[in-house]
């Protein structure tokens, strides 16, 4: 079951999706590539790129 926060994982990248963030569960096969279903972006009240996260982050079970 997808949901906003945690989404399902394709096989296939998102287009346009460039995550360095390696230890994720979304991170692909592919250079820098995230492959959840969509992906979140927040916080809403941010004012510059260094203020915002990706919400969908989960990291990989080790």
């Amino acid at each position: 079951m997808e949901n906003k926060m945690h989404p399902e994982k394709t096989d296939k990248a998102i287009k346009g999706i460039v995550c360095d963030v390696k230890n994720c569960v979304y991170h692909g096969a592919c250079d820098n590539c995230c492959t959840a279903s969509a992906i979140s972006v927040g916080p809403s009240y941010a004012e510059s790129s260094a203020e915002t996260v990706c919400a969908t982050f989960r990291p990989k079970k080790i």
